[in-house]
């Protein structure tokens, strides 16, 4: 069959990363301060050089509180509407204790938004800075096969709802970083066990490439997924960034590199998915140790987004088709999709013009 004319867009399905993180919980207000939100950070960003857009403040959808079901609401229209599949929510889980948990609870108790959504355990230690390095651990993740177990158990709702995403009729399931996990091969079989047991699908193991991973079969999963910029060979760009603070201490790159090697990429018959993301600058949260990213557009990102989705169809086929952006709505590292009063829509729009291109394969 050739594709053409009849391709829908829903052939190659596009998965945004979800952060929880625009509520209070009282955990950050006694780490942070009294009311701190994701929205703490991204207001008091400020221009490290010339032309550097810093602050960026949300367009429609408003600086929002996500225990408010119409943002939830509001959120999945737009998304929809604009071709991205679901959702990936971050889950925070130590040993037993649930961090940020509120939207995605409440999207499972309610049954609204009615949109696709998976999870993917974001396994590292909640510490006073923002990369999960060992500096002053807030809350440490402490690893054992029985506690991965009960994490695991604790997921069987959600991966019951008929909304969840699954790939081939099995639940999809990702790990930040499957690296730290001692004995990951025995806890992934532990979850293959518990999920027969349950009687909810053999879950689709998926590990994000914050570092480079040996293939996934080695330690029991099914897929990688690219997490950029993790792994960008980044070029130095400090020299050339005007008016550079002379407090600055971090690093100037530039965002067409980061596309041409994702592009450049040979993944040499593994199981990899790719992930694109619409820009990349965590001054909010990084400060004068930021890592900027410059001459991102929403035309480039259109472009990296096309070329994705056609190389996607040809390496993989029926549901296994998927793709990942990094993200919805990590505003504090300057990397969502959500409109903003910079661009509005136009990265959204970008990336459903980009979906509807179609194929020239035959199949």
């Amino acid at each position: 069959m050739v594709l053409g004319g009849s391709w829908m867009m829903n052939d190659v399905r596009a998965i945004a990363f979800y952060l929880p993180q625009f509520h209070r919980i009282p955990e950050n207000d006694a780490w942070w301060g009294e009311g701190f939100t994701e929205w703490t950070n991204v207001r008091r960003a400020r221009p490290s050089f010339r032309g550097h857009a810093q602050p960026r403040a949300p367009g429609e959808l408003g600086w929002y509180d996500l225990r408010d079901p119409s943002v939830r609401a509001a959120q999945a229209a737009l998304a929809g509407a604009h071709g991205v599949h679901g959702f990936c929510y971050y889950h925070y889980w130590f040993n037993g204790r649930r961090l940020l948990e509120q939207p995605l609870d409440a999207v499972l108790a309610t049954g609204t938004p009615d949109f696709p959504f998976c999870v993917c355990w974001a396994n590292e230690n909640w510490t006073r800075r923002w990369d999960g390095l060992e500096h002053e651990v807030l809350l440490a993740q402490r690893y054992s096969v029985d506690d991965s177990a009960a994490l695991f158990r604790s997921l069987l709702p959600l991966f019951r709802d008929p909304r969840y995403i699954r790939v081939n009729g099995r639940p999809l399931f990702l790990v930040y970083k499957a690296q730290l996990v001692p004995d990951i091969a025995a806890t992934a079989a532990r979850w293959r066990e518990l999920a027969a047991q349950a009687g909810v699908g053999d879950p689709f193991l998926v590990a994000c490439e914050t570092t480079v991973l040996p293939p996934p079969a080695t330690f029991g999963f099914d897929a990688l997924a690219e997490f950029p910029p993790h792994g960008h060979q980044a070029m130095w760009l400090n020299a050339k960034a005007p008016g550079l603070r002379p407090d600055f201490t971090g690093i100037v790159t530039n965002y067409r590199a980061q596309v041409n090697q994702s592009l450049q990429r040979q993944t040499g018959g593994d199981p990899i998915y790719r992930c694109v993301m619409p820009a990349w600058d965590n001054t909010p949260r990084r400060l004068e140790r930021a890592t900027i990213f410059t001459g991102s557009s929403p035309e480039l990102f259109g472009w990296w987004v096309e070329q994705t989705v056609a190389e996607t169809r040809a390496r993989f086929t029926g549901d296994e088709r998927i793709f990942f952006i990094n993200a919805w709505n990590e505003w504090g590292e300057g990397c969502f999709l959500e409109p903003d009063t910079r661009f509005g829509r136009q990265y959204l729009e970008a990336l459903r013009d980009a979906l509807a291109v179609p194929s020239t394969l035959a199949e």
